[in-house]
């Protein structure tokens, strides 16, 4: 790599005037002690000497300081600080106190970053192992117990056999979700656009849930009765998807005899918003910017109890901005809940979108 050397000479033309003038002063005594001054002569050699300084000094300047500036500069290249290394080397100390302070800075950042980073995957290793060992541990108890005789009782052996085969269940649950959020997260998932009817959608996913929501007396409605579709652009199956994971959660912890309520409202032209509305327990406010994290549990007990993969929301998050969509939240503890979420209007169902 070229490197250039910018010279600042504030430095050298300062020493080399104080230089000449003391010089010239020391010079000029003499001369007067001697009865030979000669203005002109000292005014010769005043430039003369400051000429002289300021060469010497300049030089001087450029092989120390420059040689020990570049050092600097080749021991943060080996810290691939590309903002940094690419530069032109100064030996203006202001400039290069700026750009080491500079550099710094940003590698604070990026440590930091790394930090937080390796926080997030002990966390969700941590989250992994433990969400994996429950169903694993309970398909293990009931086959050992079965193998030490139990397998002989007719009657304990289906009732041993249908709670591992439930356990088996949400292993699957578990790995399949973790599998369509890795996809998702490495952009690998596509999106296969297509016009639909969201009401009917919804319509599709209260009667698919009814009895979940039925076993907890929670009714699922809509905000008023929708007389005529409303047709988006996006992926069916990855809505149907994302609003099954909302109703799901809102029926999970939303409180008995209670309500979840969706409404489609226009956002702008071409943008329709999905609120999902509960009044439900409420999320405590400390933990709404990490609801969207894998495996985050607001309580971890009552979230074990309810089960779930601890995805859901992840999901959610990342097939919404799969669409390019921004999804909210808004919480507020014991009173309720409500996700929203922005689609691509289409007023005309009939459009063939290539």
């Amino acid at each position: 790599m070229a490197i250039q050397l910018k010279r600042s000479y504030k430095f050298a033309y300062r020493t080399a005037a104080f230089i000449a003038i003391s010089l010239m002063v020391l010079l000029g005594f003499f001369m007067w002690y001697k009865n030979v001054l000669d203005w002109f002569f000292l005014a010769v050699f005043a430039l003369f000497s400051f000429g002289i300084s300021f060469f010497i000094v300049q030089l001087r300047i450029e092989k120390f300081i420059y040689r020990r500036i570049k050092r600097i500069y080749d021991d943060v290249t080996l810290l691939e600080s590309s903002s940094l290394s690419s530069r032109t080397i100064t030996t203006d100390m202001g400039t290069l106190t700026q750009e080491i302070e500079k550099f710094a800075q940003d590698k604070k950042v990026e440590i930091d970053t790394l930090k937080i980073r390796e926080e997030y995957r002990k966390d969700f290793l941590g989250n992994v192992s433990h969400e994996l060992k429950t169903p694993l541990f309970t398909v293990q108890g009931y086959l050992e117990t079965l193998l030490d005789g139990a397998l002989e009782d007719k009657n304990v052996r289906k009732k041993y056999l249908i709670r591992a085969n439930k356990a088996v269940d949400r292993l699957i649950y578990i790995v399949n979700d973790l599998d369509l959020i890795t996809k998702l997260e490495a952009s690998e998932l596509n999106v296969n656009w297509e016009v639909f009817d969201i009401i009917e959608l919804i319509k599709t996913n209260f009667e698919l849930l009814e009895m979940k929501a039925s076993k907890k007396q929670i009714a699922l409605t809509f905000d008023m009765e929708y007389k005529k579709p409303i047709y988006v652009r996006a992926d069916a199956e990855k809505i149907r998807q994302v609003i099954t994971n909302l109703l799901v959660n809102s029926i999970k912890y939303g409180n008995e005899n209670g309500t979840t309520e969706i409404s489609v409202e226009n956002l702008i032209q071409n943008k329709v918003i999905i609120r999902v509305t509960d009044n439900g327990e409420g999320i405590p406010e400390q933990h709404i910017p990490r609801l969207f994290e894998r495996f985050y549990r607001v309580d971890q007990s009552r979230n074990r109890k309810e089960g779930g993969s601890g995805l859901g929301l992840a999901i959610v998050k990342h097939i919404i901005e799969a669409h390019e969509e921004r999804i909210y939240v808004e919480s507020v503890e014991g009173v309720g809940s409500e996700f929203s979420f922005t689609l691509e209007k289409n007023a005309d169902p009939k459009e063939v979108i290539v």
